[in-house]
């Protein structure tokens, strides 16, 4: 005898869980939301918010992106490696998506790029304390009180482990409440919108190869172990390539000041540890670019370089590119924080009286990385014959001390697993959908292919709760076809 009864069980209540649940009772649908930890939000409670095109605000701001624009630029980005009808359907949802929170009283500060050379459309949530990380906790805060007023129950500290199926279809759902008993929720129809599984570094290194914490340093949000990639799985859907969305950083970036991070991630100096250059640091502000870059290095790590006249300019002027997560210029406190970080243990931040010091306290090849400094700075005074960097970026490393950082792969957790349709219908190996099985965010983001489209920022968001819109809206008409 099941403990709960409804329609549809959404397996975690995270952007594209809290969007489903919400979705589907709309649609008239009977929701549980069971949700592992206790509160709900998911990652997003650290994110700024989604991924809207053709919005009102982009008309405003005369900003020429329309859903033809994107779509094209997303396909050849992916080089047509992705599923084109569910790109389409989300992008051409996402401007009503943007309607649809406003109607449940979020308010967005506008539309932005993330960094230059992006595309302005990341509608950032605002928030009583102004743009800043942890603005989309107020989208999650809205979510949660349309749902509980649609009479969405919601059980929190209640992990689900199990799909249950019956004659080939979805029936129920068991999970284990706080006090470890084991739940039983019959229901017609699961969403899985687990958010991957980027706090598991065994499964990490099984699907992707990379070890978190030696080669990777992507955010391990607590809880999100892959279990509804697992439960998925076990309930007929096929498997798709996991992998990392990844966006580079300094290391231990988390716990620097902001102007540390924000001064080695600017276009200067990059190499790897043979001393040599390996892109037009410009690109680097495009993080999923430096971290596709660092990956191919030896070790997976490259090291940024300033010398004191630069990092002088920097404090008197500002820095070249300023993004929406670091959009304060001011990095007065540079010195004092790569000393201060050092004195915290920081092994990945250096500070030489030489180039030759330096490049031993790297571990990079001494000689090299003096001719390599010696020819940088000839092209300082002509143009960039290696990598073609503007000129604006080539300023000499020439005045002791000179600054270090090494730069690893990052990212914000993993992406794709479960291979769904533009319905956001759980498919079998034959492509077929599995009756009642749904899922939506990262743990079906499968859109991507080998690098996080960060030219058309807000995408995270913007997928999941897109696809969990778009597989609410397909739930609830199941479980309706079923009764």
């Amino acid at each position: 005898m099941a403990d709960y009864e409804t329609q549809v069980v959404v397996i975690a209540g995270g952007p594209s869980g809290l969007s489903a649940a919400v979705q589907a009772a709309e649609d008239g649908a009977e929701v549980i939301v069971l949700e592992k930890a206790a509160a709900v939000g998911g990652a997003a409670n650290m994110g700024m918010g989604p991924l809207g095109i053709g919005t009102k605000y982009q008309k405003q701001q005369m900003e020429d992106i329309t859903v033809e624009k994107a779509f094209n630029m997303f396909m050849e980005y992916t080089h047509y490696n992705v599923d084109a009808r569910l790109v389409k359907r989300y992008f051409e949802q996402s401007a009503e998506t943007i309607e649809w929170l406003e109607d449940m009283g979020v308010e967005f500060e506008g539309a932005y790029r993330y960094f230059p050379k992006s595309e302005a459309t990341w509608h950032i949530v605002k928030t009583d304390q102004g743009i800043g990380p942890r603005a989309a906790s107020f989208m999650n805060k809205a979510l949660y009180s349309r749902a509980q007023e649609l009479g969405v129950k919601v059980l929190l500290e209640t992990p689900a482990k199990k799909i249950i199926m019956k004659d080939g279809k979805v029936a129920g759902v068991l999970a284990t409440d706080r006090d470890g008993k084991e739940v039983e929720i019959a229901c017609k129809a699961a969403i899985v919108c687990t958010g991957g599984a980027g706090c598991n570094k065994k499964f990490i290194q099984e699907e992707t190869g990379y070890k978190h914490g030696e080669d990777m340093f992507n955010f391990a949000i607590p809880g999100i172990m892959g279990d509804g990639l697992r439960m998925a799985w076990e309930a007929g859907a096929d498997k798709l390539p996991v992998r990392i969305e990844q966006a580079a950083a300094v290391e231990g970036v988390d716990d620097l000041p902001g102007s540390v991070g924000n001064i080695m991630g600017q276009p200067n100096l990059l190499v790897n540890l043979a001393g040599k250059r390996v892109m037009n640091e410009d690109h680097m502000q495009n993080a999923t670019y430096l971290s596709n870059v660092v990956s191919h290095q030896k070790g997976r790590v490259c090291v940024s370089i300033v010398d004191s006249s630069i990092v002088k300019y920097y404090i008197r002027n500002g820095v070249d590119n300023v993004s929406m997560v670091r959009p304060d210029p001011d990095v007065s406190d540079f010195v004092e924080g790569v000393k201060m970080a050092q004195a915290n243990g920081n092994e990945g931040l250096f500070i030489a009286d030489s180039i030759e010091e330096l490049a031993e306290m790297a571990g990079i090849d001494v000689d090299n990385l003096v001719d390599t400094v010696e020819e940088y700075n000839d092209f300082c005074d002509s143009v960039d014959e290696e990598f073609f960097k503007d000129k604006r970026y080539l300023r000499p490393i020439v005045k002791a001390p000179f600054y270090g950082a090494r730069i690893r792969p990052g990212g914000y957790g993993t992406v794709g697993g479960i291979r769904i349709n533009e319905n956001c219908e759980a498919c079998d190996k034959d492509f077929e959908p599995v009756p009642g099985l749904y899922a939506a965010g990262a743990d079906a983001c499968n859109i991507y292919d080998d690098s996080y489209m960060f030219l058309l920022p807000g995408n995270s968001m913007g997928f999941a709760v897109n696809t969990g819109r778009i597989a609410g809206m397909s739930a609830a008409e199941y479980v309706e076809d079923e009764d």
